[in-house]
């Protein structure tokens, strides 16, 4: 061998090290913003990096995650969202409806990768569905599409009942409208009536449960919002202290004691979210990536609750539900 091919051979071995200190360092960082925290959401963000893995990711491998939660302060997600602008990420999953808002006010450059309860054309957080257009895709979880569904399986469940109490976050105004609308227009064909209580903080959903106690609705029916999301226990814990039949959005709450729930399967909205951002990082533009239409809903009844409650599911929910918790 020649000296000087030898002196190559040496200088590319040398350069290898470096090379792939270099290519790790340039690994691609993803924002996370979520308005909530942490506490309950292991299962959502195994399904986040189950998406991630599934599109040729894995965290700390060859992507960083740079986690931003707001603790149920929503008045923080825009500074949040600012600082991962200013750490100039690859991409953001902003993986509820306030934290999606925040990010679209934040940068019209930055890749989003939202999930949403409500239409995300209606937020105007795309141009459509098919065809988002500008800087945002993601999933819609149809939460709100499902009130009128929810509150006939609320029926079912407690069927001599004639009086709804409805729990409202009026602060999350786009998701009340929707609810309030919906419940309004599906329960006269049901036999019921409504009675509407609004609930921005801990205190207020204390004070909509004294009112409960004093007035003896036959159910209780609680609105889709990221902040009674985030005050799971509170709510399940009052409902089973006053003895009120209660039905939910998700299936967290039915798990930690709550009666029933209906709802998208959130965890696989994570991966699907999850898989965009990985498709994001590997090139695909937002405007090219039609938001993800939910299509797994489901329904979870804790059969324990029930019993304590004096309830009796009936055949018909039983055939309806995707898991019975005992």
């Amino acid at each position: 061998m020649k000296r000087r091919e030898f002196i190559t051979l040496l200088g590319g071995a040398a350069a290898w090290p470096l090379a792939a200190r270099a290519q790790q360092g340039a690994m691609p960082v993803i924002g996370f913003l979520n308005s909530t925290s942490p506490d309950g959401f292991t299962e959502r963000l195994r399904g986040f990096r189950q998406g991630l893995k599934d599109a040729g990711y894995a965290e700390r491998e060859n992507v960083t995650i740079e986690y931003r939660w707001a603790e149920n302060q929503l008045d923080r997600l825009p500074e949040l969202a600012a600082e991962l602008v200013r750490r100039q990420v690859a991409v953001i999953a902003a993986l509820n409806t306030s934290s999606g808002l925040a990010a679209k006010a934040a940068t019209t450059t930055i890749p989003i990768v939202f999930i949403v309860g409500e239409d995300p054309v209606r937020l105007g957080l795309v141009a459509s569905l098919a065809r988002p257009d500008g800087n945002l895709t993601g999933v819609n979880l149809f939460s709100g599409e499902l009130t009128a569904k929810r509150l006939e399986l609320l029926r079912e469940m407690v069927p001599q009942a004639t009086r709804i109490a409805v729990l409202v976050n009026p602060a999350f105004a786009l998701g009340t409208e929707t609810t309030l609308r919906d419940v309004q227009s599906a329960a006269p064909a049901m036999g019921l009536q409504i009675q509407v209580l609004n609930a921005s903080t801990s205190r207020e959903i204390d004070a909509a449960f004294a009112t409960f106690a004093r007035e003896r609705p036959d159910a209780v029916f609680v609105g889709i919002d990221v902040f009674f999301n985030g005050r799971r226990a509170q709510l399940v814990n009052l409902a089973s202290r006053h003895a009120v039949p209660a039905t939910f959005a998700n299936r967290d709450f039915a798990e930690i004691g709550g009666l029933m729930s209906y709802g998208s399967n959130t965890v696989d909205s994570w991966r699907q979210a999850g898989v965009y951002t990985g498709r994001i990082l590997k090139g695909a533009k937002p405007a090219h990536l039609p938001v993800v239409q939910a299509n797994k809903f489901e329904l979870v009844i804790n059969a324990q609750t029930a019993r304590m409650l004096g309830l009796t599911v009936s055949d018909k929910l039983l055939a309806l539900a995707d898991e019975v918790i005992e």
